[in-house]
């Protein structure tokens, strides 16, 4: 599989990589057994890139993908996590102590002196204009605990601010055909700062598979029930913050867009990776099978332009209202 780059740390990612919070937590039940075939699945595949975070089944995520290279040494494995959301959401609580002491839990889980690509999770707005906060980041960088450090977000606000910060390496995003404003003024300022940028949610929750009806049932354990309007985080990591009926309609209209020999869930990636500026999308896989079938999007010609029209379009006509007010 191809890889693109971090400019400014020189780090390399497959442009499908993989996100572990399926095998975390939120998204029903997944026994170890399946979680550790997902990841088998995905790196041989070709996927050099794994997406994790401290707060994924409170260190489960992390303390998988472990067990799973400690038994592989033969890979070469772009490991990220995120910190940062264990805690309470207040500014304050971004210091360098603490800092250490979640870089210290996350190391210990995953099984390394230092960590690949650390990056705050979510954090509250302040943070991304707080000097302090990046100076503690440095730090963590020096006292060789992290080989580099980036940023999840929530708004291409956010992510602007962090990209004009001269050490962020990565800004990890919500980027999907149901979430297009990042592609006007994120993409094309972290293109010209050298930051890399990780499209998270690439699937709508799932939205875009094309398999959910308006009846679908999830289960209670599942973000997409109990999290629905927003009650336990951001709606936005949600069905990428478009209300579920809505979503499963556009969906609909999107899954008969895809070319012959494409699955919705395919195009939708395929699309992501044809982003200038986008260094490597992270869809989840609940099996195998699902690991395999995100990897192959790679392998996809770029989509027409007949296609991304259309796309576009469907965007425009059905969800940019919903969503391009609030992120």
């Amino acid at each position: 599989m191809d890889e693109r780059t971090f400019d400014r740390s020189g780090q390399h990612a497959s442009v499908v990589g993989l996100g572990t919070w399926q095998l975390g937590a939120d998204w029903g039940d997944v026994d170890d057994k399946e979680a550790l075939a997902v990841l088998e699945a995905a790196a041989e595949a070709g996927v050099t890139f794994f997406d994790t975070a401290d707060v994924y089944g409170d260190g489960r995520s992390e303390q998988t993908i472990a067990a799973f290279l400690s038994g592989r040494p033969d890979l070469h494995v772009l490991v990220a996590t995120k910190m940062g959301r264990r805690a309470d959401q207040i500014p304050e609580n971004y210091v360098l102590d603490n800092f250490r002491a979640w870089n210290d839990r996350s190391r210990r889980n995953l099984g390394v002196d230092r960590i690949d690509l650390v990056q705050l999770h979510c954090p509250p707005t302040p943070v991304y204009s707080t000097d302090e906060v990046f100076d503690a980041l440095d730090t963590l960088v020096e006292e060789e605990r992290i080989a580099a450090y980036g940023v999840s977000v929530e708004t291409c606000a956010e992510a602007l601010t962090a990209i004009a910060r001269p050490n962020v390496a990565s800004v990890q995003i919500i980027l999907n055909p149901f979430r297009m404003k990042p592609l006007r003024e994120v993409l094309p300022a972290a293109r010209e700062a050298g930051v890399g940028i990780i499209a998270r949610v690439p699937l709508a929750s799932g939205l875009l598979s094309g398999k959910y009806t308006r009846d679908t049932v999830f289960p209670e354990n599942d973000h997409r029930t109990y999290n629905r309007h927003g009650e336990s985080f951001d709606v936005g990591e949600t069905f990428s913050g478009v209300d579920y009926l809505t979503g499963v309609e556009a969906a609909a209209e999107f899954a008969a867009l895809a070319p012959g020999g494409c699955t919705p869930a395919q195009l939708a990636l395929r699309w992501i990776i044809d982003q200038p500026g986008v260094t490597t999308v992270i869809p989840g896989a609940r099996s195998p099978e699902q690991a395999r079938a995100n990897a192959a999007a790679a392998r996809l010609p770029e989509l027409s332009g007949e296609t991304l029209t259309a796309i576009r379009d469907l965007y425009d006509r059905r969800i940019r209202d919903q969503v391009e007010s609030r992120w």
